[in-house]
């Protein structure tokens, strides 16, 4: 091929070419977002409906399920889980990934309205949110000597939250804690002696506490607004509010009741290192970039703090962007380090800093050049794109390797620096092309194959391609007009270069003779191939499958199970033995904590990285033990999720669903937990479903009701007002509106038998209390009612042994519960159980796709069908090479082992096509085909050695990382450096053993073409 003549003869048009890419390269670095990952298009939908004192079985029959019905025909839904309990119906949406979040929010909302008449009147109104499915990525801690929690957090609330909530990227601004309410405690003694009902007082309240829009008057030419101060105030206005008044005598409230400004409710408390505090969380939405959100909230930070009262102080317990910095930080330095090894590498190959320069020139101008690409496709600067950059810095320089090596074979041999460079070129043209198009064909199916692998790894697969193409234009186009300008004549390379050249010389000999040798014994070499070949099942089963390595992000998560009857002071007096205990580990800085009945979360950051010596893994293995001499509750910690896309939450998310009742699908739970914990594989396992929440069941005797004139909704409101902590209007202070909650005195509702002693109105006007009409009965119920694709389900969530992988442990479970489940039964998952099951499932066909695309591309290439099996036959050699320290537990299978493994087929089938390639040239010249294989492999020794160890050594950093991001580095690294060395190992000698039949197969089918011709 001679259009490189054209760049040698023309240097400007090279070096324009070159330039060109440069400058656009250099002008769309400062337009290319930083973050984390690629953006991802997914989020979860929370619907959370309010029905205050209502029971779980209530909750699921009249809220959850009606709501489920109708959302599930909504389009882009993934999956759908609930969660009704006493009082709160909450349905999770998971949309499905690479759907637009909000057509599917708008469509979840129109479905939520078109369900609103079948739920009962006296419900809240759905609140329905949108995240993008993770944790909140900053916890901010506010705590103050003189100020109450629900004070607190009505300053945050009215002066912290609008500002936190208006910046830009943000999703959500929460506030964990106590708001304020009118709290009306009610004396059940005292207002039977008075004469006074429960329904008295919410009737009261409604009618005197009453929010009037009361228009305004219109004059002539003058209209003026009416405010008509028709509800109340303060609690004082409240405490004398009249329920009742008959002819002088007045009941007022606070003659039965005693009214205050107190917290909405009083189970819920929120810590900060064993300090009472009050949490605000920062989401960030779904498309928000969480680097310019982080930045965005520190820089507010400082003026925040300038507007808080003097004896409140403001601390950052938790912000996930530090991770994201360093991580971005560590693959930054890698990158440098990567860079220096490849140029010393390429120096010590070929001796010269003269000959080093033409590669070197292709890392700059196909790093800087790519960004442009990046940009324009609409992609980010994130960990992916820069781990593809630190890869393609020895690929880049592979194409320019070859040119520049085949330029310095022709000057060794007596030519001139021009005219080798223009048969140099020629030469190695082709195989430049082929090459590149190799890279470019693995890589093109992770674009199309969807899932989160496709989602995330597009990125890094296209910056990678778009890096090789543009290193394969620099190495036809600069780099041969280099090597005419920038080379010297074989009697003025130096003598370092001379040494280099006669020890390559010395091992060129070398290895001719040992291929000669594997030439003549062409059945062991085949034998052993077949033997590796056939081991390769054999390793995959030994290897741990995980949806991804578990990082050291600087700060773990913890979960505590409490028994459903344990109130808030019975969690509060557990969690503070766990402050102790993680302040006994010295990697440890400081913690957070949210304690409410039926859900206890908080977290624990970490010293940085530079500042501890064990990594996070060794520290949650220690917090794990200590947690489980805590007796009260069941503690697990556990780290972030390594990739956004998979949801927080512990590994094993196993769901066991059904059309059966609670009672059968907790059965089947126990026994498949109890199988779990006996396998060994687990070192912590659970079930969500459980029977221990106390319910007291009222049977009415209705006919004495009846009798009475005592109606069932007399009964029910009473129980409602005195136990429900329902809201029954709102009042207004400041500006903002509070609720007005009435209910029994906490001395009124310590047991069941208070029940009883509450009175009713009969019909005659008489008061009798609830006994008369009543019988209470104690039972245990379900501590939730869950539900996954609308069908009775539990989950089985745990952490896995090591050494066992979630693989092991999700195949495990799955194949116990087919073993004793009835048929009604099925299999689900959730979180990072369900990423991982969809994207193992992904793996195989994605490397099918990979190489039968690489045959075609190489067999439009050389026109053989033939050739093409030549080259590939040591990709599953190179696979052995990569998969056996994941088989000896040095990595596991994961998404990033996986990509390696896609890389190693491009990688490998460069060397092969270099031999291939220069035997087929000297054959078709007649040269004997054993001879042109010899030769050819011989001659290519040197530039597969080189482009070898560059990327080899350019990915040694990878293996070596540590910090933030170390183990999804050190898993991709792994395998390419393993991969490569007995990958090129297997082409030096079985490609040569291959060549031969083939070659004879293909002269053989041109005879038979030839003959019909001659005739």
């Amino acid at each position: 091929m001679r259009f490189t003549d054209r760049f040698i003869q023309r240097p400007v048009l090279a070096i324009v070419v070159s330039s060109l890419l440069l400058l656009l390269g250099g002008a769309s670095l400062s337009k290319v977002g930083l973050r984390e990952f690629p953006e991802l298009e997914r989020s979860v939908i929370y619907i959370q409906t309010v029905y205050p004192g209502a029971s779980a079985r209530t909750v699921q029959g009249f809220v959850t399920n009606p709501l489920q019905v109708s959302i599930a025909g909504a389009r882009g839904i993934e999956y759908m889980a609930s969660e009704s309990t006493s009082g709160v119906s909450s349905i999770t949406v998971h949309v499905r990934l690479g759907e637009n979040s909000t057509d599917v929010l708008n469509e979840v909302i129109a479905k939520v309205n078109e369900a609103r008449g079948e739920l009962p009147r006296d419900i809240e109104d759905p609140v329905i949110s949108n995240a993008a499915g993770e944790d909140a990525m900053i916890y901010i801690g506010f705590y103050s000597e003189q100020m109450s929690a629900y004070q607190v957090t009505d300053f945050l609330s009215r002066n912290v939250q609008p500002e936190l909530a208006t910046l830009p990227g943000v999703g959500k601004a929460g506030i964990f804690s106590r708001r304020l309410a009118m709290r009306v405690w009610l004396d059940p003694v005292r207002m039977a002696a008075f004469g006074i009902t429960a329904t008295d007082i919410n009737n009261a309240i409604r009618r005197d506490n009453f929010i009037s829009a009361a228009g305004a008057t219109e004059g002539e030419y003058v209209r003026v607004t009416v405010d008509a101060r028709t509800d109340l105030q303060s609690s004082e206005d409240f405490a004398n509010l009249v329920v009742r008044q008959v002819d002088d005598e007045r009941v007022r409230l606070g003659d039965v009741a005693t009214v205050e400004l107190d917290a909405e409710s009083n189970q819920f408390k929120s810590l900060s290192s064993g300090r009472d505090a009050v949490f605000m969380s920062i989401t960030p939405a779904p498309d928000a970039n969480p680097l310019e959100v982080s930045r965005g909230v520190h820089e507010l930070l400082p003026r925040l703090e300038a507007m808080l009262p003097a004896d409140m102080e403001m601390l950052l317990d938790w912000d996930g962007s530090v991770v994201i910095d360093e991580a971005l930080a560590e693959v930054t330095a890698t990158l440098l380090e990567a860079v220096a090894i490849v140029i010393l590498v390429i120096f010590l190959f070929l001796g010269s800093f003269r000959v080093v320069l033409i590669p070197l020139v292709a890392i700059p101008l196909s790093l800087i050049g790519v960004v442009f690409f990046i940009w324009i496709m609409g992609f980010s600067l994130n960990l992916l794109t820069l781990l593809a950059m630190v890869i393609a810095i020895g690929l880049v320089v592979d194409d320019a390797i070859v040119v520049v090596e085949n330029v310095h074979r022709h000057i060794e041999n007596g030519a001139t620096p021009l005219d080798a460079a223009l048969a140099g070129a020629r030469e190695v043209a082709l195989p430049v092309i082929a090459m590149t198009l190799t890279l470019v064909a693995v890589y093109a199916p992770i674009s199309f194959i969807g899932g989160l692998t496709g989602a995330l790894f597009s990125e890094f697969a296209l910056t990678l391609a778009g890096a090789v193409v543009i290193s394969g234009v620099v190495a036809l186009t600069l780099s041969p007009m280099m090597c005419s300008r920038v080379l010297k004549d074989a009697e003025h390379q130096g003598r370092f270069a001379d040494w280099l050249d006669h020890r390559f010389e010395q091992l060129i000999a070398l290895y001719r003779r040992v291929l000669t040798a594997c030439l003549g014994n062409r059945g062991a070499v085949l034998l052993l191939a077949f033997c590796l070949l056939a081991s390769l099942p054999i390793l995959f089963t030994l290897a741990q499958e995980e949806l991804a390595p578990e990082e050291d992000t600087g700060g773990i998560f913890m979960v505590g199970n409490a028994p459903r009857y344990a109130n808030l002071e019975y969690s509060d007096y557990y969690l503070d033995q766990v402050v102790d205990i993680w302040k006994e580990i010295p990697e440890f800085s400081h913690s957070w904590q949210v304690i409410q009945p039926g859900s206890n979360f908080g977290g624990i950051t970490l010293f940085p990285w530079s500042e501890r010596e064990r990594k996070q893994k060794e520290a949650i293995t220690e917090l794990q033990g200590k947690l489980s001499t805590v007796a009260g509750m069941e503690l697990f910690a556990f780290p972030s999720p390594s990739l956004p896309g998979a949801d927080a939450g512990l590994p094993v998310s196993f769901v066991v669903a059904s059309t059966a009742d609670y009672t059968e699908v907790k059965r089947i739970g126990d026994e498949l937990l109890q199988a779990a914990r006996e396998s060994g594989l687990f070192a912590f396992v659970t079930q969500s479903l459980d029977f221990d929440r106390p319910e007291i069941v009222l049977h009415v005797d209705r006919e004495r009701a009846a009798r009475l004139g005592i109606s069932m909704q007399s009964i029910g409101e009473t129980l409602a007002v005195m136990l429900g902590e329902a809201e029954v209007n709102r009042f207004t202070q400041e500006g903002r509106s509070y609720k007005v909650i009435p209910q029994a005195s906490r001395n009124f509702r310590m047991t069941r038998e208070e029940l009883e002693k509450y009175y009713v109105r009969t019909s005659s006007s008489d008061l009798v209390p609830m006994s008369a009409v009543v019988r209470l009965e104690s039972q245990v119920e379900p501590n939730s009612l869950d539900q996954y694709q609308q069908l009775n389900s539990t989950t089985v969530q745990g952490i896995v042994m090591p050494p066992n992988s979630l693989g092991a442990g999700l195949e495990f479970l799955e194949e116990k519960l087919a073993e004793i489940a009835p048929p009604s039964f099925r299999a689900g998952y959730t979180g990072a159980s369900r990423r991982f099951v969809q994207e193992a499932a992904s793996f195989p066909i994605l490397f099918s796709l990979s190489m039968m695309l690489i045959f075609l591309v190489l067999a439009a290439q050389f026109n053989s069908f033939r050739d093409p099996v030549v080259v590939l036959v040591t990709v599953p050699l190179s696979i052995f090479g990569a998969i056996v320290p994941i088989a000896l537990g040095f990595a596991t299978l994961n998404i990033y082992t996986q990509v390696g493994l896609l890389t190693l087929i491009g990688l490998i089938s460069k060397h092969g096509i270099l031999i291939v390639e220069f035997a087929n040239k000297l054959a078709d010249q007649g040269v004997d085909k054993r001879e042109a294989v010899l030769v050819a492999a011989s001659q290519r020794l040197r530039p597969i050695l080189m482009t070898t160890f560059a990327t080899v050594l350019g990915v040694w950093p990878l293996v070596m990382a540590s910090g933030a991001g170390a183990e999804s580095r050190f898993s991709i690294g792994l395998v390419i450096t393993a991969g490569m060395l007995v990958g090129t190992l297997f082409t030096l000698f079985i490609v040569p053993v291959f060549y031969l039949p083939f070659r004879r197969a293909a002269e053989n089918d041109s005879a038979v073409i030839a003959a019909p011709a001659s005739s």
